[in-house]
């Protein structure tokens, strides 16, 4: 199978330009593989977020064994893993809810290892991802409401998860939205083609800040 690179993502005669303009042949099947760049990003923030899912479960299951039970992260009155883990908003969907990160961050990490291997999706696979990390990144933004502002404690563990959830929809949806899976004004495509990397890096920082200001007073004593 010939690889197929970030910026050749033709197959049976139908090229990037047809998908990104809807060009394409009536019928033809449209298949879009990613460059060395995305799919390792895929990869890593997959595999950060299985690991975190895990931590947080076997931790969760020795809480549920022992009440008493203090996890290894809960370092302060603050960083508190065992105030998240305690909550009825870490069991959402009457489950905890690292389990669903270790099927989701798994699925993403594989989809990764798919590119590398030279694989090629079909636009509703795209669509269908995006719109999988959409409601991902969304469920993270509630979250960290919840643990900011109601249960007031912090995970590191959450964290890493919130920012592995972050950067993979960023880039996702940058690399949709420039290949033209994603309908979108021409100058946001341009925009998202050259400067990426902005919108994670300005997210996380908000984040940031958000943890910062709220426990100023914890931080800075």
């Amino acid at each position: 199978m010939t690889r197929t690179t970030h910026d050749d993502a033709s197959t049976d005669g139908v090229s990037t330009d047809d998908v990104s303009f809807g060009r394409q042949r009536p019928g033809t099947p449209v298949l879009l593989g990613a460059g060395w760049g995305l799919a390792w990003l895929l990869v890593v923030s997959g595999a950060a977020g299985v690991l975190a899912s895990w931590v947080i479960t076997l931790d969760k299951f020795r809480l549920l064994e022992d009440p008493g039970f203090t996890p290894g992260c809960s370092l302060n009155p603050v960083v508190s893993c065992g105030n998240i883990m305690k909550s009825a908003q870490a069991s959402v969907f009457g489950f905890p809810n690292p389990m669903l990160g270790l099927v989701t961050f798994a699925v993403v990490g594989c989809v990764g290892l798919g590119l590398l291997a030279g694989a090629r999706y079909g636009v509703w696979f795209w669509r269908g991802l995006n719109a999988g990390m959409l409601f991902g990144v969304g469920f993270c933004s509630w979250l960290q409401y919840q643990s900011l502002y109601v249960i007031g404690s912090l995970c590191l563990w959450c964290c890493l998860a919130w920012v592995a959830t972050i950067v993979m929809f960023s880039y996702v949806t940058a690399f949709n939205v420039t290949r033209g899976v994603v309908p979108a004004p021409a100058g946001v495509r341009v925009a998202l083609g050259e400067f990426a990397w902005v919108v994670p890096v300005l997210w996380t920082g908000i984040v940031g800040m958000l943890i910062l200001t709220r426990w100023w007073d914890f931080w800075t004593s």
